[in-house]
């Protein structure tokens, strides 16, 4: 381990030029150090940087439309079974009026949300076959409704219908008399394990809770990144250093004020405090979705989702979906410099570039030393 930390040492932190180092063993020593540190640079940073950037696109893309569309969906689904109570009250005017519009729109709704996380691909291949379960029961639910309306001159038909229908939505269904604060019958998710979620809303519920699991471990910092980070920036560090010692060296010995290919190599490395800020920018932005994550699951309610169809030129409530879904959007755009869009994929490649542009300068230099020690000349 001594010796591992003297080569280190020798390579990172090389002898002074009042020290008088040969200029081959010196110029030997950097050809192996700098491109070696370079590719450690762009190998770790350009994982690291690519990944945090992933993480955002899979939000942007995957988990924040499949949320939303589940709160969606569930909200839409409790509005239209109120409408339909309502609606089914009337009695025989209902058979020829038909339900209210609102419920057919928020049912049509629901059912277009539930296809959208479908094709989010946010969903593992066990939670696909479980929402074609909760798409099933939507269809069921719809299929007692109509049974209901059809026999609404019946009222034990009408009603055993709507309390079938009632109970495929909650686990525990309250007649529609029976509302809470929100206005809405009582419709909680099953507290219980995910085996015992048997309902519309227990299961959509369920979904939701192991979505928010994996969009918070997405935009959490993981032990990798961390650990590439540290490497990285050790690595920058030892590279800098050696760039400017390598070019005092050049000054002192081949009296070049600079070596323009070794600059023109450092010159990518200008580019990664604005990455850096950028991936920075990134996380944060991945840390407030999760906060709107959470907000979506637990705060929305069908009271406050149907205050846009009383009202949809108002003010919109702050816990609207749709509010919520433009502020993840705008979280999400805003964490990042745009500038550096689809740069990610070439940190790496561009730093293997620089480091091979390194190798064959400092090769250049040591060669000619080489010709001029079998002239005789001091090395």
């Amino acid at each position: 381990m001594r010796a591992l930390w003297r080569s280190l040492r020798r390579h990172a932190w090389p002898e002074p030029l009042g020290g008088r180092p040969r200029n081959r063993v010196y110029l030997r020593e950097r050809l192996i150090a700098l491109p070696l540190l370079t590719v450690v640079v762009a190998a770790t940073f350009g994982w690291a940087y690519a990944d945090v950037r992933a993480d955002s696109a899979a939000l942007r893309d995957s988990f924040a439309p499949a949320l939303v569309g589940l709160a969606e969906a569930e909200t839409s689904l409790r509005i239209a079974d109120r409408e339909a109570g309502e609606s089914l009250r009337a009695g025989a005017a209902v058979q020829l009026s038909g339900l209210s519009k609102r419920y057919s729109l928020r049912t049509t709704r629901a059912v277009q949300r539930l296809n959208l996380v479908a094709r989010s691909g946010a969903l593992t291949t066990a939670e696909r076959q479980e929402l074609d379960v909760v798409s099933g029961l939507v269809v069921d639910y719809g299929n007692w409704i109509a049974f209901a309306q059809y026999n609404v001159g019946v009222p034990a038909l009408r009603d055993a219908g709507l309390s079938y229908a009632r109970s495929m939505l909650c686990s525990t269904p309250a007649p529609a008399e029976k509302t809470g604060k929100d206005g809405y019958p009582p419709c909680r998710p099953d507290s219980g394990s995910d085996s015992d979620a048997t309902a519309v809303v227990d299961r959509i519920s369920t979904l939701e809770d192991r979505l928010r699991g994996r969009l918070a471990d997405r935009a959490a910092l993981g032990g990798g990144v961390i650990t590439a980070g540290v490497v990285a920036g050790f690595a920058l560090v030892l590279l800098t250093l050696g760039l400017w010692r390598t070019q005092l060296f050049l000054r002192h010995r081949l009296h070049l004020h600079v070596s323009v290919p070794l600059l023109a190599a450092a010159l990518p490395l200008l580019a990664l405090p604005f990455l850096t800020a950028d991936a920075v920018l990134a996380h944060r932005a991945q840390q407030r979705v999760v906060s709107t994550a959470d907000e979506l699951s637990a705060r929305t309610s069908p009271a406050i989702e149907s205050t846009i169809d009383e009202n949809p030129f108002g003010d919109h409530h702050p816990l609207l979906i749709g509010t919520l879904k433009e502020r993840v959007r705008h979280d999400l755009s805003e964490g990042r410099l745009s500038s550096l869009d689809g740069v990610a994929p070439w940190v790496t490649p561009t730093g293997l570039l620089c480091a091979s542009l390194m190798g064959v300068t400092l090769h250049a230099y040591r060669r000619e030393y080489v010709l001029i020690s079998r002239s005789g000349a001091t090395v």
